[in-house]
């Protein structure tokens, strides 16, 4: 006889969101408070395991702990790696580097993902040095750099200047946390513990904001976004901006009555961030979650 599935503790995502500030705009649905919503859903996870791809399928070999989950969408790989290697063909700088575009995956395995972080695309600007390098090139392009981009949402290689968008993320976590800023963008020590950072786009031409958009990687990105969405783990989706919020509602897993918790705000971007991101408390309400459901608490 089979054994019911317990459910998870759904009340601490509410009552953080309660104690949140307000983010309007939000259309309210299901379990839904404040603008922020709880969804999810609960399924088996056999998919977790799998061969690793050859660099010949594709020019990043895709980790073998989400071959499977990727295998249905080959054939969009397959032509997501013949249009760059035209791109590249043509003098196109891509970003994030070869060898770094899957580089979420690699260090996220399925089985270990507790937060997923959705980006958009790979940030498409070259690096730029901060002080403690060489004083003379502080803020200027480094020519030696592949980027800012180095394949994690939001994140930059350590000894690049913070984004914008990571210096609000930054400010929102010593607000919400208590947690002094580091002086490196780097998100590794994230990714490592299983936040998975991800873009909905994992590749940008350089200095063309969203180019690569609809060329193919959105399929692929739903399909890793689903996988975690459909395992009994109950999971925390952080939401920053509509771009985020709009690829979740394409995943049927992220319905309502659901085992996962997710947090909707709009974009720490400059231009949005007031508008609802400070305040939100992303991090302590993920970390709540986390807790209630047995699952530990993410170090930020």
């Amino acid at each position: 006889m089979s054994l019911p599935i317990e459910r998870p503790n759904n009340r601490i995502c509410n009552s953080q969101v309660a104690a949140s500030h307000q983010v309007t705009g939000h259309q309210v649905t299901g379990h839904q408070v404040t603008g922020h919503e709880v969804i999810g859903h609960q399924a088996t996870d056999p998919e977790f395991a799998g061969p690793q791809c050859t660099a010949s399928q594709f020019p990043d070999a895709v980790p073998g702990s989400w071959a499977g989950i990727l295998q249905p969408v080959q054939q969009e790989m397959r032509a997501i790696a013949e249009w760059l290697r035209l791109q590249a063909d043509s003098g196109a700088i891509i970003y994030p580097a070869a060898g770094d575009r899957l580089r979420a995956l690699e260090l996220t395995a399925p089985d270990m993902v507790r937060v997923v972080i959705l980006g958009q695309d790979p940030y498409h600007g070259p690096g730029k040095r901060v002080a403690g390098q060489n004083n003379a090139d502080v803020g200027k392009p480094d020519q030696g750099s592949a980027g800012q981009a180095h394949g994690l949402s939001f994140s930059v290689p350590h000894g690049q200047r913070l984004p914008p968008s990571l210096r609000n993320i930054y400010k929102e976590l010593a607000a919400d946390c208590g947690i002094i800023p580091p002086a490196s963008g780097d998100l590794t020590r994230w990714a490592e513990q299983g936040v998975l950072l991800l873009n909905d786009v994992l590749t940008v031409e350089a200095g063309r904001a969203a180019s690569h958009r609809k060329e193919g990687w959105e399929a692929v990105t739903d399909a890793i976004v689903s996988a975690v969405a459909t395992t009994q783990s109950p999971s925390v989706f952080i939401l920053w901006g509509s771009h985020a919020q709009a690829k979740a509602e394409r995943i049927p897993a992220l319905g309502a009555d659901s085992i996962h918790c997710i947090i909707r705000s709009p974009h720490p971007s400059p231009l949005s961030a007031h508008r609802g991101f400070f305040g939100s408390r992303p991090f302590s309400r993920a970390n709540a979650f986390l807790e209630a459901n047995g699952r530990g608490r993410i170090t930020w």
